[in-house]
């Protein structure tokens, strides 16, 4: 089923089936600078893994979210001007946004045991509705 994208259900009407869990952009780019020092524009690839390549996010997007973190103090920045060309802005984080990173982890083993408990759940039910609809062909 293609998530993230609008398809259509028994009738007409397109609708749209979300993919991403709300705001999980901002605890990847946490972790992506805690792992190293980074330019914002290194975070679009390393944002891949994710699951973000089939739907990269906007520069603008990444920087909004840095700002934003830069704001309530979970990352620092500065002038890097080692390199030849422009000074480029790099992120690390804080011991505040350390702390941050660590309850975003604790929610996220949360999230993954619901999901897991919901989608056992599920494949449980469809596989005793298929072996009901077996037995009824019979």
């Amino acid at each position: 089923m293609p998530c993230g994208r609008r398809h259509r259900s028994g009738g007409s009407e397109a609708v749209a089936c979300p993919r991403h869990i709300h705001r999980f952009l901002e605890p990847c780019l946490l972790l992506l600078v805690h792992c190293s020092e980074i330019h914002g524009y290194e975070l679009v690839d390393e944002l891949n893994p994710f699951g973000f390549e089939q739907n990269p996010v906007d520069m603008s997007t990444i920087y909004r979210f840095l700002r934003g973190m830069e704001d309530r103090g979970f990352v620092s920045s500065r002038w890097d001007t080692s390199n030849a060309g422009p000074a480029r802005r790099v992120y690390q984080t804080t011991e505040e946004g350390e702390h941050y990173l660590a309850m975003w982890v604790d929610d996220l083993r949360e999230t993954d045991r619901m999901l897991h408990r919901f989608l056992d759940t599920y494949d449980s039910h469809m596989e005793a509705h298929q072996q009901e609809g077996q037995g009824e062909g019979r």
